[in-house]
Order: structure tokens, then sequence, then C-alpha cells
């Protein structure tokens, strides 16, 4: 199904700690799908619904059929399944969750599909196609007898057609300390649309359009799924996280999602179709949500493809080796950051300062009142004071440095988050910059200002530090408000390095 370049093995260089190894990590070769394989779950799930009133929506005999066919084939594989049970509407619905043993208890991977379809038929691309996918990838975890590093959990959710209802309560009903075992979800969700695009969760917000970044690791997880179409040479482009699926309950809590999505009633256009083939000015898919959604409805080249990708994330995400961390910052204390070290600065207001941020809004957020783990960050000018403008950066450049940091040889990459908001009277002369101080200074993000409004999300950013190994350094972060009287606010938090 997959170029033979994806069967080998392949190598990360993501720094998410507890989702992706932030440096080399040998990983298992992800398999090859059996195209075959998946489509025979479909003809499975299309009996389903013909033999139960033509569908496989929540509360009707046809989606518990579906539930018990998807766990059957799990137990018979060596998978410890649960049939959660939950009520909705007066009518009973069902998650089907599988554990595969082994893995680090705390270290899940995990990875879901909603099952149901809509009462007007029998939802073979929604969501046939994403739960025969990932029931395809769970068997043949079995078949391998993989040993993820990562402990690796499979879901097929109810009632998703009705808002998300499975997914919903599976997750309100972790405990908290559950919910913290899970350091990624990857949702598959419509991937075999008859007119298909290929869309990747905009985990990092590269894109910069809707709902804003996932939560920190998703930008890899992102990228992971990214690397698997760039190596067959089918280019991506990204899909907004806003909350049509599963991903939703998850991303709520923190915990960071990516996957993908073929299209559903949206309308192909001329520049798509140019990118993928298929139809301009047709839907992705004509029959979502109708009675033709059937196995006729099924491009068997793009469930190809996001089978194997699904395979290429399980298999990449849950095999490598983790990351040790030698050095990392939550800045929850105090661990001697220095404020202008080289007394320079030229700011006379949004000095950088350790603490618990309060958030400003003008024409949307700017100074970000959240952190991304704990309470505390580094932020320019802690305070939001009456007006937006009272405590933003001011006059100029404010620097902030790390203590010294020993490195040890060997591989090493630098990851922290981070971001720049500004109003639309800012320029590119305004920015944040972050730079690591050895025997030589190198630029690990520049980041400039524009004249248009720039909203406060945090972003991620790794780097390699490969050429500091054996080295004293530093990490040196500043911040500049230097075009007159723009408002500009900025912020960095989880500062790690790893080996």
């Amino acid at each position: 199904m997959r170029s033979a370049i994806v069967a080998a093995c392949t190598t990360l260089a993501l720094a998410m700690a507890g989702v992706l190894p932030a440096g080399p990590a040998q990983a298992a070769a992800p398999p090859d799908i059996s195209l075959a394989n998946v489509k025979a779950h479909l003809t499975q799930l299309q009996s389903i619904a013909t033999a139960n009133g033509g569908n496989r929506a929540h509360g009707r005999p046809g989606y518990l059929a579906s539930a018990n066919y998807v766990r059957d084939q799990l137990n018979a594989a060596g998978f410890t399944t649960t049939l959660q049970s939950f009520t909705y509407n007066g009518a009973t619905g069902y998650n089907v969750i599988a554990d595969w043993p082994g893995g680090d208890p705390n270290d899940i991977l995990m990875i879901g599909a909603h099952l149901d379809s809509v009462t007007a038929g029998p939802g073979i691309n929604d969501n046939g196609s994403g739960s025969a996918s990932i029931l395809e990838t769970a068997l043949e975890v079995s078949r391998q007898a993989l040993q993820p590093a990562k402990h690796l959990r499979f879901a097929w959710w109810g009632a998703e057609e009705l808002g998300l209802r499975g997914s919903q309560f599976y997750v309100n009903n972790l405990p908290a300390a559950e919910r913290a075992r899970i350091k990624g979800y990857l949702n598959f969700d419509m991937v075999g649309s008859p007119n298909a695009g290929y869309f990747v969760y905009d985990g990092d917000n590269s894109d910069g359009t809707g709902a804003g970044p996932g939560p920190a690791g998703s930008a890899a997880l992102e990228r992971t799924i990214q690397d698997y179409f760039t190596s067959i040479g089918v280019p991506t482009r990204g899909t907004d996280f806003d909350g049509r699926s599963d991903y939703g309950p998850f991303i709520a809590v923190g915990i960071p999602a990516g996957g993908t999505f073929t299209g559903a009633e949206g309308i192909k256009s001329s520049a798509q179709a140019t990118l993928w083939g298929g139809t301009a000015g047709q839907a992705f898919d004509v029959c979502y949500h109708r009675s033709c959604d059937t196995t006729a409805n099924i491009n068997d080249t793009a469930l190809n493809r996001n089978a194997d990708a699904i395979a290429y994330a399980v298999w990449t995400i849950a095999t490598a080796v983790p990351p040790v961390v030698v050095w990392q910052d939550t800045f929850e204390t105090a661990t001697g950051w220095t404020v202008n070290p080289g007394g320079t600065d030229t700011a006379t207001l949004g000095l950088w300062e350790r603490g618990d941020p309060e958030a400003t809004t003008s024409s949307g957020a700017k100074q970000l009142g959240t952190t991304v783990s704990g309470t505390n960050d580094l932020v320019t000018g802690r305070l939001a004071g009456a007006a937006a403008g009272d405590y933003d950066l001011d006059g100029g450049v404010t620097s902030i440095q790390s203590p010294p940091i020993t490195l040890p040889t060997g591989t090493l990459n630098l990851s922290f988050s981070w971001y720049l908001a500004h109003g639309s009277n800012a320029s590119s002369a305004d920015y944040l910059r972050v730079r690591v101080v050895g025997s030589t200074t190198t630029t690990v993000l520049n980041q400039a200002g524009a004249a248009t409004n720039r909203n406060g999300a945090w972003g991620s950013t790794t780097a390699s530090l490969n050429a500091f190994a054996g080295q004293t350094v530093r990490i040196l972060i500043d911040a500049a408000d230097a075009s007159g009287a723009s408002l500009v606010e900025a912020g960095v938090d989880d500062v790690r390095i790893t080996r």
C-alpha cells in the first residue's frame, strides 16, 4: 500500500515530551495495512446496517451489533476490551475501549473513531472508514505482537452524531489522574471520502485560522502524520480544531490531539482539485449523512493512504524510545533567570518577569491568562490593569536570561511554548526572539510583528542543540516594542532540553 520508503525505519526529532521523542529515537518499522482487510470490515458494517433498518445509529440495534462486531474482533486478538455504556436521549449507547497489554501505563497513546451512523443511512464513510481503519491497525498490532514503549488504547465512540456524547462521557468520567496518563489522542473521522481531500488537524495553528492550536504536543502529532504523507508525495492541508469530532472532549481537558480527515459536506475548490484530483465544485462526500453512504461511497486510494497513515503514526509514536530530560523549567519556582542581563534594555514598561499572568484583550486576546502548564510562565508584565495597554511592553527591548545550563554530549533538542501578540499598530520592528548563547550564539526563534492584529495563542518550537553539546549555555529571550506606541505582549513557558 505504501512506497518502500515508508517501510524503512524512521527516526524522529520532535520535541513534545510525553508525546513524541525529542531526540533521534529508533522506532519499529510501520506496517503496510491491508486495504482488502479494511474493506472487509466495511462490508461487515454495511451488512449490519442492512439487517437492522438501514443504519447503525445510537440506540438502534445496528449500533450495538457494530460494537459487538468490533469487540469480538479485538477479544480474539488479545486485547482487553470494555463495552462502556451511557445513556443519551433515553437510549443506551456504547463505547468500545480496547487496551493492548504492555507499554508504560503512565504514557498512553489513544486512537479513536466514532462508530455510529446517522439514522438516514449505514454510515460507511462516516464513519465506518475511520472505525475500520483503526480496527485493522489494532489487529495488526496483535499480529506483530507489538511491544510499544507507550501503552496503546483504541476506542470506538457511540453517539458522536448527536454531539460527541460517547467520547464526552468517557473523558468526563475519567479521574484526573487517569486523564493525565493520556499523553496523546489521534482521531480519524471520515478517511475515505469519494471526492477526497487530505486534511491534517492543525495542531500548531500554522494556518492561523479558527480555534487556534491544540494543547501542547498537538503540533508534534500533526508533524508525524504530515511526515507520512510527505514520504508518499501527497500534499496535505490543515483543518481546524473546530470541535465537530471526538477530539473535542480531549483537547478541552488539555490532552494533545491530531488526526486526518478527507472532507464531508464542504465543497472542493478548483485549487484543491488541482492539488489532489477529483471534482471541483462538488462536495468531498456527496452522500454525507445520506442513505447513499454505503460501501460504494468510498475512495479506495484515500482509504488506503489514510489507513497506512494511521499505522505510521501509531508505530512511530508508540515504539520510539522516550527522550531523557536534561534540563527544564516550567517557571513554577524561581530558578535564577536574570532580567536585563546585558544592562542594555530600553523598555520602560512590560519587562519580562516570572509570574501568574492576568489576561488582557484588545480586538482579541493579547496577554494570555492561561499558561501551558501550572500557574506561572515568563511574561512581559504579568498585570492586566484597567486597559490592555497599561502593562504591555513599551519603549523598546526587554530581555531575560536563564541560569547556566551544562549540556552533556550527544543529540540534544530544545523545546518551548511561546506566543507573541500585538495590535494592528505594530510593525516588523516588534519581535519575540529566543537565542542560545554558548561559544557561539544561535537564534532558535525570531518572530516579527506586523501591521495587523495578532491575538495571543500558544505555539511551540523545537530546535537542535547538537552544536552546543558538551558546552555550558544560557537561553536568552528578548522582546521588543520598537514601533512607537504599538500594543505588544509575549509569553514563554515549559522550556525543556532533552537528549
